[in-house]
């Protein structure tokens, strides 16, 4: 029995078909080989197209399929991961009435940070356990305000993965943990936000079914099966965001454990059994794949928007002889500190953990006679893993101090300057793990149907394939207060 796992990321869709009881991977691949386009219409917004989302899903399928390694009729179930707090808003025929607000948007910064002191910062924290801030309530209310005539159409609000659920099943459902992430919920009443919905003046009938993340989300539809020659019925059996799915792959699951990622985004997400929040919302607290009533597992999660999207930014003023590969082969041959070289990496949008200021990306202390293309390389490599350190030690104040963080070996830290530089500022052992976030989300649909009882029987005897011990912290803590100096200097215009 096979399963298929979609991990529908901002720079591309990534699948994986693994082997239902075995857990290995059969096969995998991502569409499209270059970044997906970000529409930037004004400064500070980000949006993508759902349709070329579902395009991108459908040929990512049909290339993996063409691997001619397994029967497509042997896929049992399907699970899908997706970037998280972007807005797709639907007709009562299911027709995308405008391109999605996606995660690294900043346009409702402004409308969130008015909900937060109206509604009130306690009650807030509270009941939701974060600021509205610039997450998907605080874009629908943006449209409400801004797109009066888009909004009278709506028949459904989601997120980007029910979309891509819809578009399989022609059902439109939700969960706990998508309302969340989204600041729709309200953890004390157990139910959807009556302050955030009244606040706003937003329809709670937008909202899609609510189900559980490991539960049928509707079956494949007959014509949508012939065009990716899968089984007429196959269910979609789990959906989930990107850091939590990750967090799943990982066997982050249960209080005190961590996982990481550094993709577009780079992300540190903690485990918890608390109803906990940061004061400031910096960081922020959402349903994990696992939360119930009963059981209380939280995702605290640290998102610095620009991480591997600097390190493409570096890459294509560098030109085209580099690949990442040789990027990071170059990284290596410059010592720690890059020669004096510094990147505040905050140029994708507000950082809610900057107090959602938008700072931009800096490049300090180049000298024309000394530093190189080497140089840049190894800096934003290095002022990533500082900016996740200057995230990490927010989070030890919300009680979240990991001595072992889990990742999967895979985009920046495929590079061995991000991961040494990683460990050692932050003093910390990295576990690396096989897999993706679509194997994760194809472990996830195995749960959802009923293979894995219970969830710890999918991912607890998965074992580490390397890791990366810090061997110089205080070389590294001595360099990171360097950057911080500078950062504070930015952060009150100094």
């Amino acid at each position: 029995m096979l399963l298929l796992g979609i991990d529908l990321g901002t720079s591309s869709v990534k699948v994986s078909v693994i082997e239902a009881h075995s857990w290995k991977s059969i096969a995998s691949t991502q569409y499209p080989e270059t970044e997906s386009e970000i529409k930037a219409l004004q400064p500070g917004w980000a949006e993508q197209s759902p349709e070329m989302w579902w395009k991108h899903v459908q040929m990512a399928i049909l290339k993996l399929h063409a691997q001619r390694i397994y029967n497509p009729h042997d896929i049992a179930a399907i699970g899908i991961a997706y970037q998280m707090h972007g807005l797709v808003v639907v007709d009562k025929n299911q027709r995308v009435l405008r391109d999605s607000i996606i995660w690294c948007d900043s346009r409702a910064v402004e409308i969130g940070g008015k909900a937060f002191d109206a509604i009130g910062k306690e009650k807030c924290l509270l009941r939701m356990l974060n600021s509205p801030g610039n997450f998907t309530a605080s874009k629908l209310a943006w449209v409400n305000q801004n797109e009066p005539g888009i909004y009278e159409k709506i028949d459904k609000a989601m997120l980007p993965g029910d979309f891509i659920a819809m578009k399989m099943t022609g059902h439109a459902t939700t969960s706990i943990a998508a309302l969340s992430e989204g600041v729709f919920w309200d953890f004390q009443q157990n139910e959807l936000s009556t302050d955030v919905f009244g606040y706003y003046g937003l329809e709670t009938n937008f909202i899609p079914e609510i189900k559980n993340v490991f539960t049928e989300h509707g079956k494949i539809r007959s014509d949508v099966a012939g065009t990716l020659s899968l089984k007429a019925g196959i269910p979609v059996t789990y959906k989930a965001g990107d850091q939590p799915n990750n967090a799943l792959a990982l066997n982050v699951m249960q209080p005190g454990e961590v996982a990481a990622t550094a993709g577009t985004s780079a992300v540190i997400y903690g485990v918890s059994d608390q109803l906990a929040y940061d004061s400031e919302s910096r960081v922020n607290t959402f349903a994990h794949v696992n939360y119930s009533k009963e059981q209380k597992r939280l995702g605290i999660l640290l998102c610095i928007n620009g991480a591997g999207i600097l390190n493409r930014w570096i890459k294509n003023i560098a030109g085209t002889d580099f690949s990442y590969q040789k990027m990071n082969e170059n990284a290596q041959r410059v010592r720690a500190g890059s020669d004096g070289v510094s990147i505040l990496p905050f140029g994708n949008g507000a950082e809610r953990m900057l107090h959602n200021k938008t700072i931009g990306a800096h490049i300090l202390g180049i000298d024309f006679n000394k530093h190189s293309t080497a140089h840049l390389f190894r800096a934003s490599q290095e002022g990533i893993a500082f900016a996740l350190r200057y995230g990490l030690d927010i989070m030890k104040t919300n009680g979240m101090s990991p001595k072992v963080i889990r990742a999967a070996k895979s985009n920046m830290f495929l590079s061995d300057v991000f991961a040494q530089s990683f460990a050692n500022v932050n003093n910390v052992a990295i576990e690396f793990y096989d897999g993706d976030g679509s194997f994760g989300a194809a472990i996830g649909a195995g749960i959802g149907a009923g293979l894995f009882a219970p969830i710890s029987d999918a991912t607890e005897n998965r074992k580490p394939t390397g890791i990366v011990e810090p061997d110089n912290t205080i070389l590294y803590n001595d360099l990171y207060q360097n950057w911080k100096e500078l950062l504070m200097k930015k952060l009150t215009n100094e």
